[in-house]
């Protein structure tokens, strides 16, 4: 028990670590998705030649972000015995839909369940077989089957209750529904909650009428609510870094830079290294901001008729400007928070708080 309370006592330097090891690839991921997007012209991903190449590369990337997350939790809690439990639960986070916070969870589990496997005693000749061959064996095993038959049923069934849940709601009240579905849209940055909101949008924009052939003016007014949502927390937490720099270390002032890009062609993932690192004050603020700006745009009667979020579908936009002042009005909000939310960090802090230079020792029969 007082191994486990240590393991959890340094949670927030775990998550850095993971944070820190993900970047890279929200980054490369997330800017090369965006420029294929934004060269497309079509505020959609592209679906063929050079330009979809270059999206799948991207989304690639962007799809390794939470496995790295994971592994490298688990790294930081129990060394390299944690890396193929904590990298294969997060792909498993990915795949069932528990997005980025999937991911944590999956991390820490691999960190708890390989720091007490490291302590089944062997004999001498079966000890250099722990790091390479018993411990990934069992703590995959161990991991992969909690997040399939523990966290993933009870995800997969609150997707399917929050989707009945928005249908049943109906249009009556869009200001409410703005605020909601803003809220889910921040909340878990293309996560399974965002999947959730988006694809009750998207289904309202591809629902034709039958006379005019066209979306209806609600369904293009939920989803500008939708795509100001997408785009609001990238901006912000790019926003927090130009406003508020000593509050951010140098990995996520960079971060921001690329959050900047990343939101304003609607990647909604650009966000995630900060709320991985600093979850109970940024995913609150998100979700204020989101809710805000989503029920401002359509309080202010901006429409979209594409399924997609950010400043590159503005040309097609109705009431452009609406949409715009709602994103910067949700934006500003949440950076704001954040921003008032944070404290400095101390001047060690601010350098990577792994050491990335560090050389990476290969010699397996270290424990």
């Amino acid at each position: 028990m007082n191994e486990l309370i240590s393991l959890l006592k340094d949670a927030r330097k775990h998550m850095m670590t993971g944070v820190s090891y993900m970047i890279p690839f929200v980054v490369a991921g997330g800017i090369m998705l965006a420029v294929s997007v934004l060269l497309s012209g079509n505020a959609a991903v592209p679906s063929e030649g050079v330009l979809a190449d270059i999206a799948n590369i991207g989304i690639t990337g962007l799809g390794l972000m939470v496995p790295m997350l994971s592994g490298y939790i688990a790294f930081s809690m129990t060394d390299r015995p944690g890396l193929a439990p904590g990298i294969i639960g997060g792909m498993i986070a990915s795949n069932i839909g528990a997005g980025f916070i999937g991911g944590i969870l999956s991390g820490i589990l691999a960190g708890i369940t390989v720091s007490y496997l490291k302590k089944i005693k062997l004999s001498a000749n079966l000890r250099s077989l722990m790091p390479i061959f018993i411990i990934p064996l069992l703590g995959t095993i161990i991991v992969g089957g909690l997040m399939y038959w523990v966290i993933g049923q009870p995800i997969a069934a609150a997707m399917e209750a929050m989707t009945a849940w928005l249908e049943a709601m109906g249009t009556g009240n869009l200001v409410v529904l703005g605020l909601i579905l803003g809220a889910m849209i921040a909340s878990d940055m293309g996560g399974p909650i965002n999947k959730v909101a988006f694809g009750f949008g998207s289904a309202m924009v591809g629902t034709l009428d039958p006379v005019t052939g066209v979306p209806s003016d609600t369904a293009l007014l939920i989803m500008a609510g939708i795509g100001v949502a997408i785009c609001v927390p990238p901006l912000a937490m790019g926003l927090a870094t130009l406003i508020a720099p000593k509050k951010f270390t140098v990995e996520e002032k960079n971060s921001g830079k690329a959050a900047l890009v990343m939101g304003m062609v609607g990647i909604s993932e650009g966000a995630i290294p900060f709320a991985a690192a600093d979850p109970f004050r940024v995913i609150p603020a998100n979700i204020i901001g989101g809710a805000i700006g989503s029920a401002a745009a359509m309080t202010l009667g901006a429409g979209n008729p594409a399924p997609w979020g950010g400043w590159i579908v503005l040309p097609v936009v109705s009431n452009p400007l609406m949409y715009a002042a709602a994103t910067l009005l949700g934006a500003v909000v949440t950076a704001v928070i954040v921003v008032v939310l944070k404290k400095e960090i101390k001047a060690e802090e601010m350098e990577t708080h792994t050491g990335l230079d560090k050389e990476f020792d290969l010699d397996i029969t270290i424990m």
